[in-house]
């Protein structure tokens, strides 16, 4: 399996709901960050050289579905000890520098990420408005520290499309450093 490719997972199933802290000092749950029209749960590491790199995008493009009725949540789930990027306090600033479109909130334990099968983050989980996942995606870290030129977006086409019929497109198509496997309901 290339780098990039996710492996199929059960397309179908509910999102996961949690209980996390945001850094802006509320909690979080999956009422509170679902929109009418879907859900993007998104595991980011701060300290990934590549979601460094597209984080402007991620933040347009979260912008953008949100005017489509797609709410959206980024969840860090990695060890601080390990990364101290990823840490409460760096998150914070963060997500001050970016003025974050979307609740920033952390898991610990990583419980949540196991639970929506990200083994390991940047990954993506595109929902539907009945909280049915529609695809999986996840970033690849090892690619260079510059978002390219002229990426598709192919992550934020397949959540309008959510949005608008409730399915995500009918074939995989390779997006900015991510493999996407679809599959209709």
């Amino acid at each position: 399996m290339a780098a990039t490719e996710t492996p199929v997972c059960n397309f179908g199933w509910k999102a996961v709901d949690f209980d996390l802290p945001g850094v802006d000092g509320k909690r979080y749950n999956l009422s509170s960050v679902r929109g009418p029209n879907g859900l993007l749960v998104m595991f980011i590491c701060n300290h990934c050289p590549y979601v460094k790199a597209v984080r402007p995008r991620i933040v347009r493009d979260c912008r953008e579905l949100k005017s489509h009725g797609i709410g959206a949540i980024a969840i860090m789930s990695n060890d601080p000890s390990e990364y101290p990027e990823d840490s409460f306090e760096n998150m914070v600033k963060v997500a001050k520098e970016f003025d974050f479109p979307f609740p920033y909130v952390l898991d610990e334990t990583q419980e949540v990420a196991r639970a929506y099968g990200a083994v390991c983050t940047p990954d993506f989980f595109g929902f539907n408005a009945d909280l049915a996942l529609q695809y999986r995606g996840r970033l690849d870290a090892s690619r260079k520290e510059a978002a390219p030129e002229n990426a598709r977006r192919e992550l934020f086409e397949a959540m309008v499309q959510i949005a608008k019929t409730g399915r995500g497109p009918r074939e995989q198509i390779p997006s900015i450093g991510c493999s996407i496997k679809w599959k209709q309901r």
